[in-house]
């Protein structure tokens, strides 16, 4: 294709007279110089009278060659481009193309076209330079892919192409597509497409209640203006819906900004407060749509998530649903009516009737609270009449001293292995879940998923990947545990001689306390509430207590787990393996002894069980620990979390834990930062 090159004959290939790689004008004349003064001094050795001659004639000839360097460049150019030869087949090669072309050997430019000359680099001449020096960032193996090589060159903007070899003797061809106009219209489309944007204001209700018009509307104007700024910043707009709920319509250009902010208007809202709180807001983003309906859609999912976990806190979802967090650095603030619990009562009663048996199951290592929030749920079907059972690996659990004490008292039966459970299903067996919303977490997975009806009952912040065809989906964050929110469902069911025993009440009273560490953390009022109910239906305290209570082994383990803390970044860390898999009841408490050490803020312990790793967490507040096991894996509340990491090693669970921690003190950082910032803005 490339024919003729600087007075070759008709026909012959550009690649025939390039069979070895091409050295430069510069080495040519230098060879050329020596070959002449090596036959000068030849002369002058024959006739020592021709050697002044011969001298003169050649320093002439070297200042003709230096001033004339360039144009012998441009002459070769010529000769190159085949414009020498009219009506030659050089006129109908890639000299004509309109396509910029680009031929190398080696890495040495041997060849380019008009087009190249003009509209890649105009007003330069490149002959036997470098490519990686005239092109700088030109990789001829991106080159050679599919999609070619996105290259700036200049104001403009090429994708390459090309193919051949860039080793050895061979030629590579590359062809320039000048695509400027395309990209920035491309990338204009893709920062103007639309982002929605669902906001509520959390504790709206609860900083207005009780203030004075004046104070009340001043206090209104604060958040008004908090949100004028915040769309100021952009080309969009901010609807009112109601007293507390917003809908804010952006670009994407602007959307982008605000994330890479980390949604500082979180904080800039959590500056207002009076004597009954702190205002906060929930975000939901949807963004990356097709459409602005696909993007609302997305935004109220995302909201609907980020009240889930508690409020105070942004949830962005795209289109291949996945969800980024941003906030939650604050504590839940109760928000629940006893309507809704009613209204729940009522409509699990109804799907329980409709049910020929009920199986209940917790999370895997099941807890107090789990265990607990099973039993109750128990007295449940039985009020209804309804058969039922509590699906649990005994093996395998933290609530075995509540198991073993139900057995004590002639209920053994009511428990079953998962394996046990799978041969009970049927069609209309009602699973009901307590105490977790993810599958990968449930204590039979495949109980779930071959179960056609299930019920949610659960108080830990949603997570991504949450049970989604639950046909009742029971989630209240704002709960101290899942058996709090079980003993308010009992108080609209069945009559006074069908209420729970006192053994009943107690397993609950049980969750209650192992959640709220003794009624010190996440106690509400409900809260209280729900434990008066149960002490009137004779739950004992003291018999509560001595289910927390463990052997002297136990004990000692867990005082040498203490002991092996290191302290990282204000957290105590423990991962061991000296702890036998029948002990890990220890694993909890030792991470709620380890907060009572002056300097730390949360506290961490790992235990190989056999087979994977559980990871205990437990914090009084100043550090999110939910948010930290979620990057492991698992999940839970701001100051009690945990995960289960299967086929890690402890050395690596170590380094995995250390790195979540890194990443969350960093962008605590950041948030402190921008808060600083922003503070010496205002002052």
């Amino acid at each position: 294709m490339l024919r003729r090159c600087a007075g070759g004959k008709e026909g012959q290939t550009f690649g025939g007279i390039m069979k070895k790689k091409l050295i430069t004008v510069d080495i040519v004349l230098v060879i050329l110089s020596v070959i002449c003064v090596g036959l000068t001094i030849a002369l002058g050795v024959a006739n020592p009278v021709m050697l002044l001659i011969a001298a003169a004639v050649l320093a002439v000839l070297f200042v003709v060659l230096l001033l004339n360097i360039k144009r012998l460049r441009r002459l070769i150019a010529k000769l190159l481009h085949g414009q020498g030869y009219d009506d030659s087949l050089t006129q109908h090669s890639l000299a004509n193309l309109r396509l910029p072309v680009l031929v190398l050997s080696g890495k040495s430019i041997v060849w380019y076209n008009e087009a190249f000359a003009n509209g890649v680099l105009p007003g330069q001449e490149h002959y036997l330079q470098s490519v990686y020096k005239t092109i700088p960032g030109f990789d001829p193996e991106k080159v050679s892919r599919t999609g070619g090589q996105a290259l700036e060159i200049g104001d403009h903007s090429f994708t390459v192409f090309g193919g051949g070899t860039v080793k050895g003797d061979g030629l590579f061809v590359a062809y320039f597509v000048d695509d400027t106009v395309l990209k920035t219209e491309a990338a204009e489309y893709h920062a103007s497409r639309p982002a929605v944007l669902h906001i509520t204001v959390d504790t709206y209700e609860d900083v207005l209640k009780d203030l004075k018009d004046s104070e009340r509307a001043a206090l209104t104007g604060e958040i008004d203006r908090v949100f004028e700024k915040f769309i100021d910043g952009t080309s969009g707009f901010l609807l009112r819906l109601s007293s507390s709920r917003y809908l804010a319509v952006m670009e994407e250009r602007h959307i982008a900004k605000i994330i890479e902010g980390r949604f500082a208007i979180l904080d800039r809202m959590r500056e207002i407060s009076n004597d009954n709180g702190v205002v906060t807001l929930s975000i939901g983003v949807g963004r990356g749509g097709t459409s602005f309906s696909e993007c609302e859609k997305m935004a109220r999912t995302a909201l609907d998530m980020a009240l889930g976990r508690g409020g105070d806190q942004a949830a962005v979802r795209t289109p291949d649903g996945s969800f980024e967090f941003y906030g939650g650095v604050s504590r839940s603030v109760e928000k629940r009516t006893k309507v809704k619990s009613r209204i729940i009562a009522s409509a699990l009663s109804d799907i329980i009737r409709q049910s020929d048996s009920v199986l209940i199951m917790g999370h895997k290592m099941s807890d107090l609270d789990a265990i607990g929030a099973a039993i109750g749920v128990l007295r449940f079907c039985m009020i209804m009449e309804k058969p039922a059972a509590i699906v649990v690996d005994e093996k395998h659990t933290f609530a075995g001293s509540l198991i073993t004490r139900m057995r004590e008292n002639g209920r053994g039966d009511d428990f079953i292995s998962p394996a046990e459970a799978l041969e009970e299903l049927t069609a209309k067996t009602l699973v009901i879940i307590v105490d977790t919303h993810v599958p990968h977490l449930l204590e039979s997975a495949d109980l779930y998923r071959k179960a056609k009806n299930v019920v949610v009952i659960d108080h830990h912040r949603k997570m991504v990947g949450h049970i989604d065809n639950a046909v009742i989906f029971y989630h209240e964050p704002y709960a101290s545990s899942t058996c709090e929110l079980v003993s308010e469902l009992l108080q609209y069911v069945g009559e006074r001689e069908n209420r729970p025993t006192a053994l009943e009440s107690e397993a609950m009273l049980a969750g209650i306390m192992l959640d709220t560490r003794d009624f010190v953390i996440n106690a509400g009022v409900r809260t209280f509430e729900a434990a008066a109910y149960l002490r009137r239906m004779g739950a004992q305290t003291q018999n509560v207590k001595r289910l927390f209570s463990g052997s002297l082994e136990n004990y000692v383990s867990r005082a040498r787990l203490v002991s092996e803390a290191v302290l990282y970044k204000g957290c105590a860390i423990v991962v061991s393996d000296k702890i036998p898999s029948d002990s890990s009841v220890i694993v909890p408490q030792a991470a709620n002894d380890l907060l009572s050490i002056d300097g730390v803020q949360a506290s961490f312990v790992a235990m190989d069980m056999g087979g994977y790793v559980s990871i205990s967490a437990r914090s009084y507040g100043e550090l999110n620990v939910q948010v930290i096991m979620e990057k492991l894996g698992g999940g839970g509340h701001l100051t009690m979390a945990g995960a289960q990491m299967k086929d890690v090693s402890l050395e690596k669970t170590k380094v995995y834990l250390m790195a979540a921690i890194d990443e969350y003190r960093k962008n605590q950082e950041e948030n402190e930062d921008a808060a600083h910032a922003r503070r010496r803005e205002n002052d």
